[in-house]
């Protein structure tokens, strides 16, 4: 009954009263659909339903919207409407949304250059770029994260809810549940709460770096390379530096993904990840995409020194970069011809603003 409801809603031959209630959220449907309804009531063209909605889900509870927006279920209409109408508002959702598999490849465009570059922060240099000014970057919490409430686990499967022998099931090692985990880890969930906390890793992965031997290292390559893909997720995202380092390389996104959710990695580990030549090009937007890491004026800058970093996303950061890196990277033949030609162009038009403030002088 509750799927013909929200199809009924969305055909249009729902009667006034079923989409009035719909618009107050209280439909007899689970809360996935009542979000779905809510989605779709809210940019349907009635303004007095359109409001009745967006009020609705305003005051709809933070961690069941931040849940639902991680769920790889829910319906692609729903994400969209999350990018376009809720993140800009609520930032605490766009990792969310950018971490669930099932968001459109259009929509995670333009969630992903909404968070490079704010348009209302955006000022344009030459013909080339735009990013975030440096004062606002500044204001930005230096745990963006910290603010996200624990979501309920959903699923089943991670769960560990009684079997039929009163056992909890155990984590399936797949790439699906890998999925799930990170979601729920980027929606504010802590490790230790999900049942991939019960999975075993091997002890090398969380002895201190300094404790760690040329025989335990060997070792731990030799193990790392043999975890499944959930063993690896918890590696990465509960072990020393060492194990880390290994992982960021990993060919699987999902992995290297995980390393970037460590709350371990320092600001050191993030710039030399960001410096690195044989990470993939989706570490270096990860970071670049982490308020966090990219506070960091030494990320910042090997970022966009490095040559495998996109160019999509040093040109952004390039109006943060002071007079001498920008010298510098005018002279790095190593970077693409775009980036120091835009290097210079930034360093003419500060040279030219420098003159015009003099001339005002007198």
């Amino acid at each position: 009954m509750s799927a013909r409801l929200v199809d009924l809603i969305r055909s249009g031959k729902a009667p006034e009263t079923i989409r009035r209630k719909g618009a107050t959220g209280n439909l007899p449907i689970p809360a996935e659909e009542k979000i779905e309804v809510l989605a779709f009531l809210a940019t349907a063209g009635d303004q007095d339903l359109s409001a009745q909605a967006f009020q609705t889900l305003q005051a709809w509870d933070r961690a069941e919207v931040r849940r639902i927006m991680a769920s790889p279920q829910t319906a692609p209409e729903v994400l969209r409407f999350g990018v376009e109408h809720l993140a800009a508002v609520h930032e605490d959702l766009r990792d969310v949304l950018l971490w669930n598999p099932s968001l459109p490849a259009e929509s995670r465009n333009l969630l992903h250059n909404a968070i490079l570059a704010d348009p209302a922060e955006v000022k344009v240099v030459g013909e080339y770029a735009s990013g975030p000014s440096s004062a606002a970057l500044e204001e930005l919490p230096a745990n963006p994260d910290s603010a996200l409430a624990p979501i309920p686990d959903s699923l089943p499967a991670l769960e560990g809810q009684p079997g039929q022998e009163g056992q909890p099931q155990p984590v399936p090692h797949t790439e699906e549940a890998a999925i799930e985990i990170l979601a729920k880890l980027a929606a504010g969930a802590k490790i230790e709460d999900l049942t991939v906390a019960a999975v075993e890793i091997p002890p090398e992965v969380t002895m201190r770096d300094d404790e760690l031997t040329q025989k335990h290292r060997e070792t731990l390559i030799e193990k790392v390379s043999r975890m499944t893909v959930v063993e690896k997720i918890k590696a990465a995202v509960t072990g020393n530096m060492e194990t880390r380092a290994l992982l960021i390389r990993d060919s699987n996104k999902i992995i290297s993904r995980a390393v970037l959710q460590s709350p371990k990695i320092s600001e050191t580990e993030a710039e030399n990840y960001a410096a690195a030549k044989n990470v993939s090009d989706e570490v270096l937007r990860l970071i670049a995409q982490n308020r966090k890491f990219i506070k960091s004026y030494t990320v910042l800058r090997a970022l966009v020194n490095n040559p495998r970093a996109p160019i999509d996303v040093t040109m952004p950061l390039i109006i943060r970069i002071n007079e001498r890196d920008l010298k510098g990277l005018t002279l790095n033949r190593n970077v693409p011809d775009v980036i120091r030609s835009l290097a210079n162009k930034m360093i003419k038009q500060r040279e030219d603003a420098g003159k015009v403030k003099l001339f005002n002088r007198h």
